[in-house]
């Protein structure tokens, strides 16, 4: 079962078992990550999941389809490594896979 690492800008760090197939937001609500809200439950169509992809991992978790684009623009700070972790889902090459809640969110 791959790690999935969430950092919260008060240095906080959530190391989560995150069973395949599950989406990186899910984890998150599972275990209370301070900053993840999910309000529309994981349907892309808000942005309240956002977190930024660490560098070591942008090309495995690729770029955002265009509905999640079109998300991003609600989202507070985008950066060009930021994703709705609704869109993440996990896998085993995702194993160790950190992210970072904006600290607009937190």
């Amino acid at each position: 079962m791959p790690k999935l690492v969430f950092l919260t800008p008060e240095g906080e760090r959530f190391e989560i078992d995150a069973p395949n197939g599950t989406t990186a937001m899910e984890n998150a609500v599972k275990h209370d990550v301070p900053g993840i809200e999910a309000e529309c439950g994981g349907a892309c169509a808000c942005a309240t999941c956002h977190v930024y992809v660490d560098e070591a991992w942008t090309a495995k978790t690729g770029e955002p389809e265009p509905m999640e684009e079109d998300m991003l623009d609600f989202a507070y700070e985008p950066q060009p490594n930021s994703r709705l972790s609704c869109q993440i889902k996990m896998r085993d090459d995702l194993d160790g896979l950190v992210l970072t809640v904006p600290a607009q969110q937190a």
